[in-house]
Formats: C-alpha cells, structure tokens, sequence
C-alpha cells in the first residue's frame, strides 16, 4: 500500500459542528453533528507522526474552528509545541460581530502561534452568514496587521448586489446573482464530487447507462498518494475526494494491512468497477443511470455501510451529504 509521504498540503478537522452547512462542504458539517472537539492530546499525537513524514506546517479546519474558540487555542498551543506550524485557521467569520471580541480574538490567535486566517465569502455561505461579516473580518484584519486569505475573492463581484446584513435563501440568490449560481460557484471553486458538493454533480450532470460508467471506470490507485491530506479529530486519515473513507491516521503511514479494507482495496485496484463486483457479490443491485462513476461509487459506498460492517466507511458522513441540500 502507498502511504503519505507524498502530501505537501495538510489540514486538520478540529470539529466537524458548524454554524453552517454549505452546498459545498466537503466533510459534509452542519449544525447537527457532534460538537466533539479535538484535545489538545489527540493533536499531539497526530502531530508527532505527521512531522516524522517530514510535514512542518498545517491549517485548522472544520467544521468551524471558532465554535469553541478557547479549546481551538489549546490545540494550536500544542501544535506549535510539537514544532509544526500554523499555515492558517479557517472560518466562516461569524463571530465577526463585535469589533472588541475579534480584536481580542486576534491578539490571543497571534500569542498561541496562528497569525493568519482564511476567511470564507461565497453564495453558498451566503446561505448561512450574511456577507458582511466576512468583509467586516476582512477589514479589521486590515486594521490590526493580522495576516488573511479572502477564500475566495472573486465571489466580491459575484455578491455586489447582495444584502450584506442578512443570509439569503436559494431562491433570493437565484434572483439577485443567477438562476445557475450554484452551478457557477461550484465551477469557480473547481468542486465536482467530495462531500455535499456530491448533490451538485447529480444535479446538473446528464445521466448516463450504469454499463457506459463501468466501462470507463478507472482504478484509483493513488487514494494515498494526493497533494493534500486531512487528518481529523478521531485520528483518521481522510481519502480526499471521498471522505467518507478514513483510515487510521498511523496505518495510513505505517502501511496498511492487506486484506483489512475490502472497499479501499476494490478502489485502488479496480476503481468503481471493481467496487461495484464487490458489492454485487454481497447483494447490491445498482440503478440503470448514474451521473458518473463517482455518483456511482457514492451510492456503492453508501449501501455497504448502511448493510455490511466496512470499518473505512463513515455512515454519519453518508447521512450528512445527503442532508441540507435543496
């Protein structure tokens, strides 16, 4: 089995509770999932066995990191202690109300070892956090000399017409950006198929002959070996572009046992088609159309955790991608 040697970008998921549950949202949070929290210990050690694979910095994710603002210090304080450091946090800045808090916020962030955010503005935040707070983050950072990302920027065009004091619903957004703006977010944003973003792929994608999708199927041999990786607050070594499939974060860079995971064996040897075999022979009949060999995996994936025990699949993360799309 390959490991992680390879990943030049990593993330941790300190929570996977948010204020929000986006469209697009490739760990699929919402505020309906657990409020755990990751400890300062967890951090620690996944820390230890990211810097013996020679990472040296890392962003905090989520979720919304800022949920639990004092438990969020108390793991970038651990992180930095290890000798890795902060690339960035994330948030969606709705906490950016009051200009004392976030200026106080900000002084502590930089004392614990984190000087700089990445802070979310899109149509499908939109939904969740009125604009302008975001924008106003955005410019007492500006103020302060706190270092920021604006993820992304582009969407300040795309937004000019909205109300900035409130959220918007799918059909305010419709009108006052584009019929397609979730089509067009989701192309900007370079998303096709990991987490919620999944609802957007079926829905404007043409369906195509399940026979047609299996034929083109192709392995997916490098599950282990991508740009970036996420390790979350359970320890778990996250397959990007399919998170629903984890692995334990020290197998993941120890290596594998053989024969343990039936269903990330399938897909690095043989892709959705040697999903699907798998499946068909515990008694998965699959649909007559698909959107694509993703959608296809998805809904194999789905139905084994939902009736055999496959220790790498997350059935709450199944639920979640499903959930908070309309």
């Amino acid at each position: 089995m390959s490991d992680v040697k390879n990943n030049l970008h990593c993330g941790i998921i300190v929570s996977y509770k948010c204020n929000a549950a986006c469209r697009h949202c490739m760990f699929a949070c919402s505020p309906e999932r657990s409020s755990d929290y990751l400890s300062p210990e967890t951090a620690e050690r996944i820390c230890v066995l990211l810097r013996g694979k020679g990472i040296r910095s890392l962003h905090i994710s989520g979720g919304e990191p800022f949920l639990d603002f004092d438990k969020m210090v108390d793991v970038i304080k651990v992180i930095r202690k290890t000798g890795i450091s902060i690339e960035y946090v994330e948030t969606n800045a709705f906490w950016a109300e009051d200009e004392r808090r976030v200026k106080e916020y900000l002084r502590i962030l930089e004392q614990a070892g984190a000087d700089r955010l990445l802070i979310s503005l899109d149509p499908f935040h939109a939904e969740y956090v009125p604009i302008g707070l975001p924008l106003r983050l955005v410019e007492i950072c500006e103020n302060v000399n706190f270092k920021y990302i604006l993820w992304k920027r582009e969407f300040k065009t795309m937004l000019a017409d909205v109300n900035q004091n409130k959220i918007h619903s799918r059909i305010e957004l419709e009108q006052l950006i584009s019929p397609q703006y979730i089509l067009e977010t989701a192309k900007m944003y370079g998303l096709d198929k990991a987490g919620r973003a999944f609802n957007i792929l079926n829905e404007y994608t043409t369906l195509k002959p399940v026979n047609e999708i299996v034929a083109k199927s192709h392995s997916c041999r490098n599950l282990l070996k991508v740009g970036a990786l996420h390790v979350d607050l359970y320890e778990r070594y996250l397959v990007t572009g399919c998170p629903d499939i984890s692995l334990p974060l020290i197998e993941a860079i120890e290596g594998i046992p053989k024969g343990r995971y039936s269903v990330f064996e399938a897909l690095s040897s043989n892709g959705a088609a040697g999903l699907l075999k798998y499946a068909q022979g515990l008694g998965f009949e699959p649909d007559t159309e698909y959107s694509s060999s993703c959608a296809l995996c998805f809904n194999i994936r789905l139905w084994l955790s939902e009736n055999h025990n496959c220790p790498e699949l997350d059935p709450v993360h199944h639920k979640a991608v499903l959930s908070h799309y309309c």
